[in-house]
């Protein structure tokens, strides 16, 4: 079975250089949080699998064929009628992105718990999800509840990413899909200022701390993109600042790729002091490309800038 597993919703991503309003040609790949994560913890030599549904159209196949290649398995999600999700997105002259989705109903969306496969979770290191799942919809929010509840019963780790999306819900549902599943989470990862002030309403990374380490988490990060990050356990409160040895292009699955650095360390038990480092190093050679994946780095180019990430107490 895979090390860590994810549930998650994949998009096709159809990108260009200009306005998606003025363009007349995209290139096609595909994206999503939680599957971002796993191909970066993939080539860093973790085994990984996702959970999802992708639907009978060519676009499913794309992607089914895409997580083989990329030796994400996905032997635990299931094809079904409907359609895939697709986002345009186009980076604009002054470094922004511009973005248009088309996802409500779509294959993904449609998930319940009767999907999860007990035996697959439970046989994991590490589950990962996040609250982009749980806004997809109200059946993928039960799937994500009843999948953590597995967890607890299998001693499993739980990953939870907050990834707030205003878009898709308020922030006061944010934080009541954060509470429902606070009580099973083991590490958690969130971003400040945006999401640490909108949806656990603390103001500095050392109250985002804090809050999670009150109620029980054992492994929280904090990252505050050029910033860098802080991690902590129940005892070590880690610092590092970013870096970008290849400059920066485009941050789209910077966080993703920070998340997938980092849970690589914690399936091999090598502690948050490597995990900040590989995050970070992971997070900072991707922003020298475009995608959330395509510029995802091989591990070799990211144990050749470890060294280059200054981890002190905090």
């Amino acid at each position: 079975m895979p090390d860590i597993v994810a549930i998650g919703e994949c998009m096709i991503e159809l990108f260009s250089d200009e306005p998606i309003g003025q363009a007349s040609t995209f290139n096609k790949s595909y994206a999503g949080d939680t599957n971002n994560v796993l191909h970066m913890a993939s080539r860093l030599g973790i085994s990984c699998g996702y959970i999802t549904r992708v639907a009978e159209d060519p676009f499913g196949d794309y992607l089914l064929g895409a997580w083989q290649a990329n030796s994400i398995d996905a032997s635990a999600s299931k094809k079904v009628p409907g359609f895939t999700a697709v986002h345009f997105i186009t980076l604009l002259e002054d470094g922004e992105r511009e973005f248009a989705f088309y996802r409500k109903g779509s294959a993904a969306s449609t998930m319940v718990p009767e999907d999860l496969d007990n035996d697959y979770i439970g046989e994991s290191r590490i589950l990962h999800v996040s609250g982009i799942i749980q806004a997809v919809s109200p059946s993928c929010r039960s799937t994500v509840l009843h999948a953590v509840q597995i967890c607890k019963e299998r001693g499993v780790l739980v990953s939870y990413d907050t990834n707030l999306r205003p878009s898709m819900w308020s922030a006061r549902e944010a934080r009541d899909a954060l509470e429902e599943v606070l009580p099973y989470i083991d590490v958690v990862f969130t971003s400040y200022p945006e999401e640490t002030s909108a949806v656990l309403g603390v103001q500095s990374e050392e109250e985002a701390v804090d809050f999670f380490r009150d109620r029980g988490v054992g492994t929280v990060s904090v990252t505050s993109g050029k910033n860098g990050a802080i991690v902590a356990d129940s005892k070590t409160v880690l610092k590092a600042n970013a870096i970008a040895p290849n400059g920066v292009s485009d941050t789209t699955g910077a966080g993703d790729a920070f998340v997938g650095g980092f849970l690589h360390c914690l399936v091999q038990d090598m502690g948050i002091g490597s995990g900040l480092r590989w995050g970070i190093a992971s997070a900072g050679l991707k922003v020298a490309g475009r995608g959330g994946i395509a510029s995802q780095p091989s591990r070799a180019s990211v144990e050749r800038v470890i060294e280059d990430v200054e981890v002190i107490e905090g």
